[in-house]
């Protein structure tokens, strides 16, 4: 995991629809969330979380990016399934995942393997981690991350 005070590491990567984002473009304050397989029941409750909050996010000034190894059909599919208002970004060579330090064993019902470990970063309008967090609860993410800000 990233510490506090880190500037964002730079990635570029393709969204639901194939556009490219980057680091680079980011303009004002962003929740970054890493997150391990499209339509799981973890990751579809903290995607729908985030999509239904995305509008008071926005009146915050914050945008919300989730990022995982799955592919851009993939992430299309999800987006559709479940109306998600949200930018979901694919790394499935893991660059990102990397970069931002939540490729890590994992241990699961006994048997350790390697794998996305859920982490939510917020980066500031300077590209400056200012909050991280690698004890994500999924259905409870958005809630927390928006009662956070608030309090900012």
């Amino acid at each position: 995991m990233l510490k506090i005070g880190t500037k964002c590491p730079d990635f570029s990567l393709p969204d639901q629809n194939g556009k490219i984002h980057s680091n680079k473009d980011l303009e004002g304050k962003t929740i970054i969330y890493f997150y391990p397989k499209d339509s799981t029941s973890g990751c579809t409750k903290q995607a729908v979380s985030y999509s239904e909050h995305a509008s008071e996010f926005a009146s915050l000034g914050y945008k919300i990016i989730g990022i995982s190894k799955d592919s851009v059909a993939s992430h299309k599919k999800f987006e559709e399934k479940f109306d998600l208002k949200i930018t979901l970004l694919s790394d499935t060579e893991k660059s990102a995942i990397s970069l931002f330090d939540v490729w890590k064993e994992k241990k699961l019902y006994g048997k350790t393997n390697f794998g996305v470990v859920r982490t939510t970063y917020i980066i500031d309008e300077n590209g400056v981690v200012v909050f991280a967090n690698d004890k994500v609860k999924a259905a409870e993410d958005a809630d927390f991350m928006l009662n956070l800000i608030q309090k900012a």
